[in-house]
C-alpha cells in the first residue's frame, strides 16, 4: 500500500488559531470556549473549544465506525500511516515547540524542544513494532496459538506537564495495534494537542484519531461511555481513582500512570560531583513538574555536608524565568491550581521550622507562576515535604546513616513509581535497588526510557504499563486459538 500517495504534501496549520477539535476527520469548533493562559505572563493566549455532550458522542461514534476498517489493515499498512504522521509532525515541529512553551511554560531552547523531538521519534519508532502471534503448542495432533487483537475504541486523557510527549506516547501504540482513539487533553494545555489532532486529519483515515477539549465533564463522558473499551490516563493518583471507579460500570480496561514520591539514595563514598548536573535535572527539570522527578534525595552522612554545599552552589546559578528567554533554565509553574498547592507547601515548610538551604520565598507579586529553586536541609522524615509529592521546584535533602533504615523510609509511601540508587559499589547499589518498591529503579543513572522498556508504577502510582511489548499488549485482548489437527 502506497500510503504517501494518499496524503497531501501541503498540510497547512495555523498555530495562531483558530483552535478546533477533530471529530471524524472534520475540524469543528464549539459554541462555548474556555481561556488558555501563558503561565509566564498570566495573559490569555487563546480560547479553546469546550465540547458538548453531542460532540463527545460524535467523536466516540466516529472512532467506533472507523475502527473495523483500521484494524483490517495490515501492521505494515498502519505502520506506513504512522510514519507519515511522524513526518507531518516533524514538518511542523518548530511551531509545536513554540506553542508548547507558550501554553506550558517550559524553556523553548531545552526541555520543550526535547519533548517535541522525542515525541515525534516515539511515533516513528513505535510504528516499527509488531506483536507476533505466539505458538504455545504444535504437535501432530494439536496447535495452541496466542494472538493479540484490538480492544476497539480507546479514550485517552492526558496531563498538563508533558502534553505533547504523553499524548503521542498514547496515540502511537493505540493506533499501531489496530485501535482508534478519542483524546482529551488537560484544559490547562489543550492547544498543542488540538494542533497535532488537526495534522492527523490530513494524514490518517477519518475517525482514527479524534481530539476533543474541555474540562472534567468531558473526561467523565468519555470514561463512562459504553462504546469506549479502554481508558489510558496519565495524571494524579486522586483523579486516577475516579477514572478507575467510573470505568468499572462497563469493565473497561485501564492503564493508569499516576503520581510518585520518588526517592534517590546516595551511598557512602559516592563520587557525587560529576553527578550533580544529572541529580539537579532529575529533581528540578520541568520545574519539578513530572511524576518521575526525584522528590526525596537521601544523602549518606559521610558526604552530606559537602554535598549540600556543592549542590546549593550549582543550583544557585540556575535561572527561573520565561521559557521563551534563552537564558531561562526553569520555567514557571503551569497553572494557578498547582501554584496554590506550592504556596501551601512552602508555608508548611516555614511553619514547621525546616531549614532552607536555598530559596524558600515565593514572590506572589510577579505576573507569572514563578517559584524559586528551593532546597530543604534535612527536614524531619515525617514532614509533608518528605512524605508528599510537591510537584514543583522544591527538594528535601535527607541525611542517613543506617542502610536498613533508609530503605525502609524510601519504601514508606503509598507511591511506587520510580527510584534511583547511586554508589561506587555497583553490586551493593543493585542489591539496594532490588529492595526498593517501585516500577522502575535506575542504578548510577536516571530517567532512561526507551520504546522497548516497559514503564509503570507499583502501589498507588498506577496500574498497567506503557512502552515495550507489554505496553503494546495493554491495547489488546489476548486471544487463544486451539486447533485439533
Amino acid at each position: 500500500m502506497n500510503v504517501k500517495a494518499n496524503i497531501s504534501s501541503d498540510i497547512k496549520v495555523d498555530y495562531n488559531g483558530p483552535y478546533v477539535m477533530s471529530i471524524g476527520g472534520r475540524l469543528v469548533g464549539a459554541n462555548q470556549t474556555f481561556d488558555v493562559y501563558n503561565p509566564a505572563t498570566g495573559e490569555v493566549i487563546a480560547n479553546a473549544p469546550e465540547a458538548t455532550p453531542e460532540q463527545v458522542e460524535e467523536a466516540i461514534a466516529a472512532a467506533k465506525d472507523a475502527q473495523p476498517g483500521w484494524a483490517a489493515l495490515s501492521w505494515e499498512e498502519r505502520s506506513a500511516y504512522l510514519t507519515a504522521y511522524a513526518d507531518a509532525l516533524d514538518a511542523h515541529k518548530e511551531e509545536i515547540i513554540t506553542l508548547l512553551t507558550t501554553e506550558q511554560g517550559k524553556p523553548r531552547h531545552s526541555m520543550a524542544t526535547v519533548e517535541v523531538e522525542y515525541a515525534i521519534y516515539w511515533v516513528r519508532e513505535v510504528a516499527k513494532r509488531k506483536l507476533e502471534d505466539e505458538v504455545i503448542e504444535d504437535t501432530p495432533e494439536h496447535i495452541v496459538k496466542v494472538a493479540h487483537t484490538p480492544l476497539g475504541v480507546v479514550g485517552a486523557i492526558t496531563p498538563w506537564n508533558f502534553p505533547i510527549l504523553l499524548g503521542l506516547w498514547k496515540v502511537a501504540p493505540c493506533l499501531i495495534t489496530g485501535n482508534t482513539m478519542v483524546m482529551k487533553p488537560s484544559p490547562y494545555t489543550p492547544l498543542g494537542t488540538l494542533k497535532f489532532g488537526e495534522i492527523a486529519q490530513k494524514v490518517l483515515p477519518a475517525g482514527v484519531l479524534n481530539v476533543i477539549s474541555g474540562g472534567n465533564a468531558q473526561g467523565a463522558w468519555i470514561t463512562e461511555h459504553k462504546d469506549v473499551n479502554k481508558i489510558s490516563f496519565t495524571g494524579s493518583t486522586a483523579t486516577g481513582k475516579k477514572v478507575m471507579a467510573a470505568s468499572s460500570g462497563t469493565l473497561k480496561r485501564v492503564t493508569l500512570e499516576l503520581g510518585g514520591n520518588d526517592p534517590a539514595i546516595l551511598m557512602p563514598n559516592t563520587d557525587y560531583k560529576p553527578l550533580i548536573p544529572s541529580l539537579f535535572d532529575a529533581a528540578f527539570g520541568n520545574s519539578g513538574q513530572w511524576c518521575i522527578a526525584i522528590k526525596r534525595l537521601y544523602v549518606h552522612d559521610s558526604i552530606y555536608d559537602q554535598f549540600l554545599k556543592d549542590f546549593v552552589a550549582y543550583a544557585s546559578d540556575k535561572v527561573v524565568g520565561d521559557g521563551m528567554d534563552p537564558n531561562t533554565d526553569l520555567g514557571p509553574i503551569q497553572n494557578k491550581m498547582q501554584y496554590g498547592k506550592l504556596l501551601d507547601m512552602f508555608a508548611d515548610v516555614k511553619a514547621n521550622g525546616c531549614k532552607i538551604a536555598l530559596g524558600g520565598e515565593i514572590d506572589v507579586s510577579l505576573p507569572g507562576n514563578f517559584v524559586p529553586i528551593t532546597i530543604v536541609d534535612n527536614p524531619p522524615r515525617d514532614s509533608r515535604i518528605v512524605r508528599e509529592e510537591p510537584f514543583g521546584p522544591i527538594l528535601p535533602l535527607v541525611r542517613w546513616t543506617d542502610l536498613e533504615d533508609v530503605i525502609a523510609d524510601a519504601n514508606n509511601t503509598d507511591f511506587g513509581l520510580a527510584a534511583s540508587v547511586w554508589g561506587p559499589d555497583r553490586d551493593k547499589a543493585i542489591e539496594v535497588a532490588n529492595r526498593i518498591e517501585a516500577g522502575t529503579v535506575w542504578v548510577n543513572e536516571i530517567h532512561i526510557h526507551g520504546i522497548d522498556i516497559p514503564f509503570g508504577g507499583h502501589k498507588q502510582s498506577g496500574m498497567g504499563v506503557e512502552n515495550g511489548k507489554e505496553g503494546l499488549q495493554e491495547f489488546t485482548n489476548t486471544k487463544t486459538y486451539m486447533f485439533k489437527k
